[in-house]
């Protein structure tokens, strides 16, 4: 049970991911790129199993 609550954190967290990049990637301003590069660092770093 624990694995799947498991895979199912990650999967989300990957998926929140993967839409702030896309986000960042839309922008032109370099002010929110850079907030949301802020925001997406911790997703990064959760994904990559570091704290």
């Amino acid at each position: 049970m624990a694995t799947i609550v498991t895979a199912l954190y990650y999967l989300l967290t990957a998926f929140v991911a993967v839409l702030l990049a896309v986000n960042f990637l839309k922008r032109k301003n370099w002010q929110e790129e850079a907030l949301y590069i802020i925001v997406l660092v911790p997703f990064l770093l959760r994904l990559l199993r570091l704290k």
